[in-house]
């Protein structure tokens, strides 16, 4: 476990969630979070709940939208070449899928460029732009990328090649001259879901196009239902709030990987782990699917990852899988050696309160992998990180940042643009380069304006109840309804609940070395509760000791294989009793 966070509890009237319980039919604890998270309201908490395809909106509501669909109809008639540009992560290359069968189930012809992240960087270039239109492209269709694209797009309008920019990135103040432009942070976009990422818009587009074509409903639905397994790989490896079209999107799209038929994603499913019939919850998706794909972009080409989801050859299938898992294990490396170097960089400087965001840079690391070791440092250190990569042979620097809620990464990047070649992003990631002779300069004026910005309160890890429960409230039906509220992941975080003055029954069992297995007990109900990684908290859990306990309510299959319960009470925190 870790140095203790501060609790943030709930501020819930009993009386409401008693309302909301009996309104609903739902236990006391579910109602207490369902407050707590903004959904008091009969209607507007089943809603939340069921999660209704329905509730998904109009696409054409997206600014632009019928410029898009008008320009790809005729390109489409007119049998005009059509290019998918797309970024090199889970929701580019999701994004590219969908729109590719999209498209072809259309009618029309369409190829797709993912660009090598070593070799050309993001974004949409000119060279691109300009091996398209001597292929004979008409019309090329961005997809996760492109909004701050000016240069690119006036070339393409130069060489007579149309562009469709779908992209969820914030955009500058002036928008690149496309013929449409689909991003629903435009200002002038009044679209109500303002948190899609690339492969929402990519979902979108797609439904708007069929809409526009004479096809029965019923077939649309059908097409449409069997996007949302990619929309929902690309939405969660995002990392985008899982709330409002999110939500639905993610949960129903989850729903539907219970069965698969595409070879490559049931490969990767087998990979991974799941058997048919496993439906694999967000966070499993975040951890054990998102990675393997990921892994293709970060460390070779993600073109595989495209490759993978289009075959129809289950054994092509099954290689290229391995490929992605090989490519993994390979950025599990590169990633470990990165942050131990940077760990062992902050041993003889430790970071202080007045290191409010930091920069790392070293020579020849990984491209690929800097995002992930920034996440894992933002994790550690709970403040911004930007984590460089130094080409030696160009003089030039290239990476990621990661950020806390508190602090607007972009925002902070875009008051220093006279230091980059190049950046771009939003609140809490965003990509740079510049001369590695200016990284000095980078890391001063970061830190200075995060220093003007941050508080030390915003850097020490807090730890959000979202209601109160006691053990006689814990059981099968209770837990089962905490499960209703996943899909769970940034935005809609798994429920933690508090348990007050609770006893330890006896001294914690030690688990594999490394977790403890203990029983807690509240007016005359045990529990027992597993704590992950905690052997060095053991002492502070003493027989007999009172303590306030802070945990989830897993779902746990394995446990219920063996003839157990199916779920888990696990401990996040805890504290002394409080009286």
């Amino acid at each position: 476990m870790y140095s203790h966070p501060r609790w943030l509890l709930p501020d819930v009237e009993e009386s409401a969630a008693q309302r909301l319980a009996a309104d609903l039919g739902l236990h006391r604890p579910v109602a207490r979070t369902l407050i707590r998270r903004g959904y008091g309201e009969r209607d507007a908490a089943r809603r939340f709940l069921e999660a209704p395809l329905e509730d998904l909106h109009d696409p054409f509501l997206l600014r632009d939208m019928p410029a898009a669909v008008s320009r790809l109809l005729e390109a489409v008639e007119q049998r005009h070449p059509i290019l998918l540009y797309g970024d090199y992560d889970v929701d580019g290359t999701t994004s590219v899928v969908i729109l590719k069968k999209a498209i072809e189930l259309a009618g029309g012809q369409v190829s797709f460029h993912i660009p090598n992240r070593l070799r050309e960087g993001y974004g949409l270039h000119n060279n691109v732009v300009e091996q398209a239109a001597a292929s004979g492209v008409k019309l090329l269709i961005s997809v996760d990328t492109g909004i701050r694209a000016s240069e690119a797009v006036r070339r393409a309008g130069e060489l007579g090649v149309d562009v469709i920019i779908t992209d969820h990135h914030l955009p500058d103040v002036e928008l690149p001259p496309a013929c449409a432009v689909l991003n629903p942070k435009r200002s002038d976009c009044p679209y109500p879901e303002k948190s899609l990422c690339g492969v929402g818009v990519a979902f979108k587009l797609a439904d708007a196009l069929f809409r526009s074509l004479d096809w029965p409903l019923e077939r649309r639905r059908r097409i449409l239902e069997s996007f949302l397994k990619m929309v929902a790989i690309g939405t969660v490896a995002d990392v985008v709030p899982l709330t409002g079209e999110n939500r639905i999107l993610v949960k129903r799209g989850l729903a539907g990987l219970s069965s698969v038929r595409n070879p490559g994603l049931r490969a990767l499913l087998d990979l991974a782990g799941f058997a048919e019939g496993d439906v694999p919850t967000a966070p499993q998706v975040a951890f054990r699917i998102a990675p393997r794909l990921n892994a293709a972009g970060r460390m070779a080409d993600a073109g595989g990852v495209i490759e993978l989801f289009l075959t129809e050859d289950a054994a092509r299938a099954r290689d290229l899988a391995a490929q992605l898992h090989a490519l993994n294990l390979e950025r599990q490396q590169a990633e470990a050696e990165m942050l131990r170097s940077i760990l062992e960089e902050c041993s003889r400087a430790p970071v202080t309160m007045t290191d409010k965001a930091l920069v790392f840079s070293g020579p020849n690391w990984h491209r690929g992998v800097v995002g992930i070791v920034a996440s894992r440092l933002v994790e550690r250190f709970h403040r911004p990180v930007v984590v460089l990569e130094e080409d030696t042979e160009t003089g030039q620097a290239q990476g990621s940042g990661r950020s806390i809620p508190a602090f607007h990464l972009l925002e902070a990047l875009e008051t220093m643009p006279d230091l980059f070649t190049h950046f771009g992003g939003h609140r809490q990631a965003a990509g740079v380069g510049l001369a590695v002779h200016r990284v000095p300069e980078f890391r001063r004026r970061l830190n200075e304006f995060a220093n003007s910005r941050l508080r030390d309160e915003d850097l020490a890890p807090v730890l959000e109840i979202d209601a109160m429960i006691g053990l006689e409230e814990v059981d099968d039906k209770s837990v089962a309804e905490v499960s209703t509220l996943a899909p769970f992941g940034f935005g809609n975080p798994q429920p933690v609940f508090a348990v007050l003055n609770a006893e330890v029954c006896a001294r914690p069992a030690v688990v594999k070395e490394k977790h403890l297995r203990l029983t807690l007990r509240q007016n005359g109900r045990t529990l027992p509760v597993m704590a992950w990684n905690a052997t060095e908290c053991a002492d502070e859990l003493t027989a007999g000791a009172h303590i306030d306990a802070a945990m989830c309510l897993e779902e746990d299959k394995l446990s219920l294989k063996r003839g157990y319960a199916g779920w888990t009470a696990v401990l996040k925190d805890f504290r002394p009793a409080v009286s």
